[in-house]
């Protein structure tokens, strides 16, 4: 809470998350942090949802293809 309340207002801040927005609440472990800190985050932010596989399991898979052994 700290970082994001030093931050808010003052410059750009990138997260970068696999979690799941709607259980925020059960990462963070209190409703009351996790609301306070999506609110600094959330306004005027820009979010983007990627879909689709990931890239890391796929040059895996290209990689067991190629190496025979």
């Amino acid at each position: 809470m700290e970082v994001i309340e030093y931050r808010h207002g003052r410059g750009s801040t990138l997260i970068a998350s696999q979690l799941p927005t709607e259980h925020r609440q059960d990462y963070i472990g209190s409703a009351t942090l996790a609301d306070a800190i999506l609110d600094r985050l959330l306004h005027g932010a820009h979010r983007l949802n990627l879909k689709g596989e990931s890239l890391r399991k796929a040059k895996a898979q290209n990689a067991e293809s190629v190496d025979p052994s």
